[in-house]
């Protein structure tokens, strides 16, 4: 299974704060906020690699955040890519950077998909189980807590 991050907003609503580096790094409770996503996929057993896209502007950003966090012994390969886009007006979209990674990485697994900004509190272990049960699609948008469909 792999899972896809997207992290290519340029999260302008948020300027100042983003335009030196991305919301997804930008720290919470002293750790970047994409390290919630990976801390609590974790568990989900299956997952052999992790891909981040993100754009031109912050691909540098992602590359030294993915390095150090190998040098700590990340549990899981992680790739970083860039979708090539410099601002909101030419950047791809979530469709647009899904099609990029299963495209150019050839991914014909089982993919996660998650926005790199998400602050998840609990595991998602009990996501993935539920999904591997499901053992099709899970489209709509559950309730991690109680897996009720929301």
């Amino acid at each position: 299974m792999k899972v896809i991050i997207l992290a290519a907003g340029y999260a302008t609503r948020l300027h100042p704060l983003t335009l030196p580096q991305p919301k997804p790094l930008l720290l919470v409770g002293g750790k970047p906020m994409i390290q919630y996503v990976l801390d609590n996929l974790a568990p989900i057993a299956g997952i052999d690699r992790v891909y981040v896209v993100t754009n031109a502007r912050f691909a540098g950003h992602f590359q030294a955040w993915a390095d150090a966090l190998r040098s700590r012994h990340c549990r899981c390969p992680l790739t970083v890519l860039d979708d090539g886009s410099t601002d909101d007006g030419n950047k791809l979209g979530a469709i647009g950077d899904l099609h990029l990674v299963l495209t150019r990485e050839q991914i014909e697994d089982d993919i996660i998909v998650v926005a790199g900004d998400n602050l998840f509190s609990k595991s998602l272990e009990g996501f993935g189980q539920f999904c591997r049960q499901k053992n099709a699609p899970v489209l709509a948008v559950y309730d991690v807590e109680s897996l009720e469909e929301v």
